[in-house]
């Protein structure tokens, strides 16, 4: 039984997908530093779904911001399949974001002047896909997130649940390892925001990816694998 359990520890610490380490983000307001993040850190494994939770202004965002190579720790470093992130060019910071992670915000952030298959095609096209290949993926997309028939609507012409699941499908464009999302039904109703989450939940697992979520609400956090709680500052 030892040598299994230690097969298994030994096969986990390979799948290590996303690495926190010791990270603090410091900003500077009113020519005062205001520490937001203060140390801590965590590993993600692959196909691992992980709830990021605490007080509002917690830093909860923040650290969602580093870790999706949107912002800089102040200190500390982030690795990506084993790749420290802390001195790579913008160049590859933005091949890493567009291959490997995919992101959900509260908002939908849906482009207005575009259909629902346009947004899910153009972060393909952007990644070098053609456009029919990109167009078929889209399809195939809208159509695991059950809003396959808004195809042709624009964002406007969607409801609140419909555009979430359309920017989910977004997310899943260019098939990332990680996806991030920040509050991802915080702007719904009490029933489609279980059932957004649940479809969320569905996808990652069936395609294995690992998903890290911030949440204030415990009941969404309690369906994650594991929790992580940021207080005061500190990543646990």
């Amino acid at each position: 039984m030892a040598s299994i359990l230690n097969s298994l520890t030994k096969i986990s610490r390979k799948d290590v997908v996303l690495s926190v380490r010791d990270i603090k983000k410091t900003f500077i307001e009113g020519g005062q530093p205001l520490k937001v993040l203060r140390g801590g850190g965590f590993n993600l494994y692959r196909g691992e779904i992980v709830a990021i939770v605490g007080q509002s202004g917690s830093g909860k965002s923040t650290l969602l911001q580093c870790i999706g190579l949107l912002d800089k720790p102040t200190s500390g470093d982030i690795l990506i399949n084993g790749m420290p992130t802390d001195k790579i060019t913008e160049e590859t910071r933005t091949m890493l974001r567009r291959n490997k992670i995919g992101f959900v915000y509260q908002k939908h952030n849906l482009l207005s002047d575009f259909s629902a298959i346009e947004n899910v095609v153009l972060p393909m096209m952007a990644n070098g896909v053609d456009e029919e290949t990109a167009t078929a993926r889209a399809m195939k997309l809208l159509r695991a997130a059950n809003v396959a028939h808004r195809a042709s609507h624009y964002p406007s012409e969607m409801s609140g649940g419909e555009q979430q699941r359309t920017a989910l499908a977004r997310a899943l464009a260019n098939n990332p390892e990680i996806l991030l999302a920040d509050e991802p039904t915080g702007s719904l109703d009490p029933e489609n925001a279980n059932n957004v989450f649940d479809l969320l939940l569905n996808i990652v697992r069936k395609n294995k990816m690992s998903l890290l979520f911030v949440t204030h609400d415990m009941n969404l956090a309690k369906k994650a694998d594991r929790i992580i709680t940021i207080k005061d500052g500190i990543v646990k």
